[in-house]
């Protein structure tokens, strides 16, 4: 890790919320880049623990690599990719794959800037899809659903992950609530337009994919600084 990357980050975690710093805390492991060690929090309110201080890979980023690698192998390999808001973590890790393309609508450098809801590129283009924290964004997220499993060719997959209320079925959401201090107090941050429940699942079987879900054990959670109520979510469009 570059010595000035590292204390930059630091630096960054001491003005967010300092008293992470006073006491060393439980050592974690990044499965991504290998260090083990201190990890620092990020978020408001802060996640504790959240961010590797060496990668900057955060909870969703090492549960993704640990599906990823979950056999000893890549199960990305060789596939054709399109990911959603790329975060730059995944991004490094792809750097130099002639298959991987990113897509936004505002972030500057994708291969494609496009409307998640209304993507200019051909019917069954894709073996995976990846969407980490964006369909909460998405007002129309049946549409957003409907275009990923366009975009994917018959057997391929998504690869998602929503902030989840784990204790309600029904998700939250109310299109007249827009004001953003509103948002924080139904939604968890002023661009949030809803608060799944456990029937996100039952939301993308109905525009026809297969759902199932990956999580690590709670031993392994805590190892690798996951968080307890957070998994992938891997729809596959059916290969008939």
């Amino acid at each position: 890790m570059n010595r000035l990357t590292l204390w930059r980050r630091l630096a960054a975690a001491w003005f967010a919320d300092r008293r992470q710093f006073r006491f060393a805390g439980l050592p974690r492991t990044c499965p991504i880049c290998g260090y083990h060690g201190m990890f620092i929090n990020v978020g408001h309110p802060p996640r504790w623990a959240a961010r590797c201080l060496n990668c900057g890979s955060r909870e969703r980023h090492r549960l993704l690599h640990l599906w990823v690698t979950q056999d000893g192998g890549d199960r990305l390999a060789g596939k054709r990719i399109l990911h959603f808001a790329p975060e730059k973590v995944v991004m490094r890790q792809m750097r130099g794959n002639p298959l991987y393309e990113t897509a936004d609508l505002m972030q500057a450098g994708v291969t494609h800037q496009v409307d998640i809801t209304k993507v200019a590129l051909p019917d069954a283009s894709y073996d995976v899809v990846m969407a980490h924290h964006v369909l909460e964004h998405i007002p129309d997220d049946r549409q957003a659903m409907r275009e990923l499993f366009r975009l994917l060719k018959p057997g391929g997959i998504a690869l998602l992950s929503v902030p989840i209320n784990p204790t309600r079925y029904e998700t939250h959401e109310n299109p007249a609530i827009t004001a953003a201090d509103a948002r924080w107090a139904h939604f968890s941050a002023h661009d949030h337009v809803r608060y799944y429940g456990m029937d996100f699942a039952d939301r993308l079987k109905e525009v026809g994919f297969a759902v199932e879900t990956f999580r690590m054990g709670p031993d392994d959670e805590v190892r690798y600084a996951l968080l307890r109520d957070e998994w992938i979510t891997i729809a596959t469009r059916p290969a008939a």
